[in-house]
Parts: C-alpha cells; sequence; structure tokens
C-alpha cells in the first residue's frame, strides 16, 4: 500500500501552525471517575522516537493515578507492522502500539488485535477516523490523527476561493492566463491512482464498496457505468485530449511547476507545503473539486493506538487509552510532538486557526479511509497500470473494465 507520508511535520515550522494551540475544554472521561487499581501491573507500549515524549506525560499520570507502570519500547515506525504480528502470538508483543490504520486489515486477519469500547471519547473524535480503524463492524483502537491530500491553489493567480467543479477550476486557471491551469503528479509512468482518487469518486465509483458500519466489503466498486464515466473524463483530460492530465508529471515536477508559479492548481498531500512554498509562491489548500456529479472524496489516512488481543491486562490497556490518552491535554501534546491533522474535534477547531490546515482539514471531512483490507494489496498495481493507459490514449472502457475485472479475479 501506499505510505502517506509523514503527515504535517513540514509544517511546523510555521509560526501559525500552533497558533490555535491554547488548550481545550471538553475532557473525554468522567471527571468524578476514580481512578482503577492497577497496583503492581505492568502495561508495554511500543512508540516511535517523535511520539514518546508525549505519552509519557500520559502515562506519568497513569502511573501516579493507578500504581500500574508503564514501560515505553521505542521502534522505527516501519517495523512496528511486522514485529507485532510476529511477537503477539509469542507473548512477547507490547499491550498498546501505535499504528496507521492501514495495518488494520493484517492485525485483524492475523488475530493480534483487540476491539475497543471508546465510551464517550468517540464523540470527540471525526466519523472518518472511526470508520479508518472499524473492521467487518467492530472498532480495533483508538485513532487520533488524520493525513489527507486537498487542492492547493496560487492565490496570486487565481485567488482563494474555492473552485466547486473541476471546469471552474480550469477556467480560472485559463482567465488568470496561467501557463498551466493544472498539475497532479501521475508518478510517471508508473500511475498514481491515490492521488486521482478524488475524481475518481466524484463519479461515484469508489475502490471498494463500504458497508452501513463504514467497513469496506471484498465488492469492487468502481465498475460499471460510474467507472466508465470516470474512465471516459480521465481519458478526455489525458495527452490525447486537453492534456490537463500527463504521465510527463512526477512528484517533483509536479511540485516544480507549481513551487515556480507555472501552475495555478495541484492536488498535494501537508507533507509538500514546504516545497511548494520554496520559491515564494503564495498558496490556498481547499478541498478538491468535483469532475463528476459527487463530492470529491480524497482517500485520508489515520494513526491511533491498538491494544493487543494477547494483552493479560487488556481492560487496564483501554483505560489508559479511553481515560489518557483521549484528553484534550493528551491530544494536544501528540500533536506538538508530531503534527498531524487532529481527528480530535476540539483540538481540530483549534488549529483551524491556520488556513493552511483548516484547508487539509475541510479535504480530509470529505474523504474516506484508506482500505484496510487485505484485497486492496492486489488492487494498486493493476488500477495505477490502467490509468496510465488511459492518460496515455488507450480506448477507456475497455481498458477500465478490463482491470475491474482483472482486481476481481485477483481477490477472488
Amino acid at each position: 500500500m501506499r505510505k502517506m507520508g509523514i503527515g504535517i511535520a513540514a509544517l511546523a515550522a510555521s509560526s501559525l501552525l500552533l497558533a490555535g494551540c491554547a488548550g481545550g475544554s471538553t475532557p473525554a472521561p468522567e471527571e468524578s471517575e476514580e481512578p482503577i487499581d492497577a497496583s503492581g501491573v505492568t502495561l508495554t507500549i511500543w512508540t516511535d522516537a517523535n511520539r514518546e515524549p508525549a505519552i509519557e506525560a500520559a502515562a506519568a499520570t497513569f502511573e501516579e493515578e493507578t500504581g500500574a507502570t508503564i514501560e515505553l519500547v521505542q521502534k522505527n515506525f516501519e517495523d512496528i507492522r511486522n514485529d507485532f504480528i510476529n511477537q503477539v502470538p509469542t507473548g512477547e508483543g507490547p499491550d498498546i502500539t501505535v499504528g496507521a490504520h492501514d495495518f488494520l486489515g493484517s492485525f485483524v486477519e492475523a488475530g493480534v488485535v483487540s476491539t475497543v469500547d471508546l465510551g464517550d471519547a468517540a464523540d470527540q473524535l471525526e466519523q472518518v477516523a472511526i470508520d479508518a480503524f472499524t473492521y467487518d463492524g467492530q472498532l480495533y483502537g483508538m485513532p487520533y490523527a488524520l493525513e489527507a491530500i486537498a487542492l492547493i491553489q496560487n492565490t496570486d493567480l487565481v485567488g482563494e476561493d474555492a473552485p466547486a467543479t473541476w471546469d471552474d477550476m480550469i477556467a480560472a486557471a485559463e482567465e488568470a492566463g496561467a501557463e498551466r491551469p493544472f498539475v497532479i503528479n501521475t508518478g510517471g509512468q508508473t500511475g498514481d491512482a491515490y492521488t486521482m482518487y478524488g475524481f475518481q469518486t466524484s463519479f461515484g465509483a469508489p475502490v471498494f464498496v463500504q458497508d452501513d458500519s463504514g467497513s469496506y466489503t471484498s465488492e469492487v466498486g468502481m465498475g460499471g457505468e460510474a467507472g466508465e464515466a470516470f474512465a471516459a473524463w480521465l481519458g478526455a483530460q489525458g495527452e490525447t485530449g486537453t492534456g490537463h492530465i500527463s504521465t510527463t508529471i512526477d512528484y517533483d515536477i509536479n511540485n516544480e511547476l507549481f513551487a515556480s508559479g507555472k501552475a495555478a492548481y495541484t492536488i498535494q498531500g501537508p507533507w509538500a507545503i514546504e516545497t511548494l512554498e520554496a520559491q515564494g509562491v503564495n498558496l490556498k489548500v481547499n478541498p478538491i473539486p468535483a469532475a463528476g456529479s459527487e463530492t470529491a472524496a480524497p482517500f485520508v489516512g489515520v494513526q491511533g493506538f491498538y491494544v493487543s488481543s494477547q494483552s493479560e491486562n487488556s481492560l487496564i490497556a483501554q483505560e489508559f487509552l479511553t481515560k489518557y490518552l483521549a484528553t484534550d491535554e493528551a491530544q494536544k501534546a501528540l500533536y506538538e510532538a508530531d503534527p498531524r491533522l487532529p481527528a480530535w474535534k476540539s483540538l481540530a477547531e483549534e488549529v483551524s486557526s491556520d488556513p493552511i490546515v483548516a484547508g487539509f482539514l475541510a479535504s480530509a471531512a470529505n474523504g474516506v479511509p484508506q482500505p484496510s483490507i487485505p484485497e486492496m494489496g492486489a488492487v494498486w498495481d493493476l488500477w495505477n497500470a490502467a490509468q496510465v493507459q488511459i492518460i496515455k490514449g488507450a480506448d477507456p472502457a475497455s481498458t477500465w473494465n478490463k482491470m475491474v475485472a482483472d482486481v476481481e479475479a485477483a481477490i477472488g
């Protein structure tokens, strides 16, 4: 699966980023509840270096109030998924680990995570974050941070108003005389269906169908008339059409064209802001405009905490998550330690005083979780390749339908 990058850490240098972080006023736990007695219990928590100081602060309070001991083990984030799967069954794994939501499918398949009851804390979290940690209708963790891409525009060329549709966007850029109305990373000849996904969903063609609980099913959702309509649009905007979308644009070229003022609009993530501003371009972040008749819904990545299915102290582990990490103070500490878009509503409202953060949060609010089901692993290569072929001029309908059939065959 595509890795979402490092969140909005690149924005930490901005003096605006933390301007609204004055602390919230809506703690998740009931103030009158007595702390549990966990004397003699040791909880082991895996964390990366960035988030360790924030977790330490909540752990100190937990130890003082409950008598428990918390042992923090620093891990390379890239190692956590495999190590957790391999070590939990042996009894060597932690009670709690930090992780991305797209670990969830493999964790559930391996039987290494427990469900979590967030209680009142659930009301303080964005729904897309809850959906991301939901699998087959069950919640498997406590989310706390979001990542999403958005539309970024050169305000010197096209102002700050958010275009509602693709056509509005192109018209505004052409009226402004932009050398290139729009650029989007296609990964060169590799393809980048991830970045293109907001446009695809605006045609009502999700990669997989979600059920009423927000969980993804294994039913491929991008076939039929909706998928063909997106493919036709993609071909029309490709190299044998308007040329607005081209396989000559990779990540670095995309960023350079925007940063140099040659392109009026692009789609990027928060991790690219520093690069996009490097040459002095003035920008605004807005939700992705619709190319079809529905809202453009980009993928959202979510970070959070999991409880081991083999933990001998799972109830105490959940107490730590839902009563000590699920507070305004702890969420603010996590944000300041590793600035990602907050899933905690009151904190998200505070940091939205920064217009860049506000723009990405607005985009994420329209988004859907990147699927964490194992079937997703069979999709990316076929999906990316079909989009590249269509952009280069292949017949949209037949190319797209073959891709959908190949995906369905690959996942059985």
